[in-house]
């Protein structure tokens, strides 16, 4: 076992040393049963805004969902789907365009 070092006085006013700054803050609380109250007043109140501002958010964002579920919004899945699929018909009809041109162009020249 090690025996405990002798601090100097000096080094246990210091305020980096722990054992002072316990000393210190034992004689800085307050023993007054008002104040002690009136912070778990202070604290709880807190609290209870904290949940108001929750619960307000939620009602709020549930709310903002109700009105846009009642007009005609869709999802960024089927808005890409129906995305791809108009530019898979576009090529289509372009490819489907070419093809009757040169149909007609054969037709004409047999004419």
């Amino acid at each position: 076992m090690v025996a405990n070092p002798v601090v100097p006085k000096r080094a246990l006013n210091s305020s980096l040393d722990p054992r002072a700054r316990k000393r210190h803050l034992g004689v800085m609380q307050s023993e007054n049963p008002l104040l002690a109250d009136f912070a778990k007043i202070l604290n709880s109140a807190a609290g209870t805004m904290a949940g108001m501002g929750r619960e307000a958010r939620d009602a709020a964002r549930e709310r903002m969902k109700e009105a846009m579920g009642g007009l005609d919004f869709v999802s960024r899945e089927e808005f890409d789907a129906v995305k791809d699929m108009a530019a898979k018909a576009r090529e289509e009809n372009e490819k489907l365009a070419e093809r009757l041109a040169a149909l007609e162009a054969s037709l004409a020249k047999k004419k």
